[in-house]
């Protein structure tokens, strides 16, 4: 284990062959609260293309601003954050839709429009993102997002009717809508049940099997073991350490992740 600021993952991999361009890089990364609480505190971590990392700690730790400023959803006070080595706050109109594109994020609460229909919801993406696309193509690619994600119920209502597993599934329909290259998922399987659940880690597993660049938080110990190339600790802001599973695993026994809050 790793203790303080840790190496960079790409560093560790260079250990055991040659470097491979990384895809995101977060780069002494500062983010603090309104009221100046630093949550998270001189991150830095590299992530290279086609592996899965999960981001794990106890709740409160900031592993899930690590997570949204990974994905430009929150812009750190300093450091920073790059996309194939470019500053992400620096993109243009061209390169941040790119970004967009190839990028998903699957909310913990699944963030959903209250003002629009399940349809209105998973055609957005490719509306953005698509233009040229006609109606029945972007029927024919909503309609096979839901099936894999094991939806099964009318699209033309609104998120509040909706149990929060349902939520969770329409979420992660939306983001595999435009087939990203990177993908987001803050506790993606949380509120669903064992079939539902599975049902989606086969939808990762296959995403792996692409060569989809994962980041994920959960702390459910067995998704962990099961899909995590990484695992970075994440304890009061800081990276704790980073390394490949089996050493995390190997140094921290279950007992330990369970102890501070970790996994369960």
């Amino acid at each position: 284990m790793h203790s303080g600021k840790c190496s960079y993952i790409g560093i560790i991999l260079c250990s055991v062959g040659a470097m491979k361009k990384y895809l995101l890089e977060l780069k002494n990364v500062n983010f603090s609260a309104q009221d100046d609480r630093k949550i998270v505190d001189d991150v830095s971590v590299v992530f290279t293309p086609g592996k899965t990392t999960a981001i794990v700690g106890p709740s409160g730790c900031g592993k899930s601003t690590v997570l949204k400023l990974a994905a430009g959803l929150l812009l750190p006070n300093s450091g920073e954050v790059l996309y194939k080595e470019k500053n992400i706050t620096l993109l243009n109109r061209t390169e941040n839709l790119d970004f967009r594109r190839e990028s998903a994020f699957v909310f913990q609460d699944s963030a959903l429009w209250a003002n629009m229909d399940l349809l209105q919801i998973l055609e957005l993406p490719l509306r953005i993102h698509f233009p040229k696309m006609t109606k029945s193509q972007r029927l024919i690619r909503v309609k096979d997002a839901v099936a894999k994600a094991g939806y099964k119920k009318d699209l033309n209502i609104r998120p509040h009717r909706l149990s929060m597993g349902e939520q969770k599934l329409i979420a992660f329909a939306r983001a595999m809508i435009c087939n990203p290259s990177i993908l987001f998922l803050d506790e993606c399987t949380e509120s669903l049940d064992e079939t539902a659940a599975e049902r989606l880690i086969d939808v990762i597993r296959k995403k792996q099997r692409e060569g989809t660049s994962i980041l994920f938080i959960s702390h459910d110990m067995r998704l962990i073991i099961d899909l995590a190339d990484y695992i970075i600790v994440v304890l009061e802001g800081k990276i704790h350490a980073c390394a490949p599973k089996d050493e995390i695993i190997s140094d921290l026994l279950l007992n330990d992740f369970i102890k501070i809050g970790i996994a369960s």
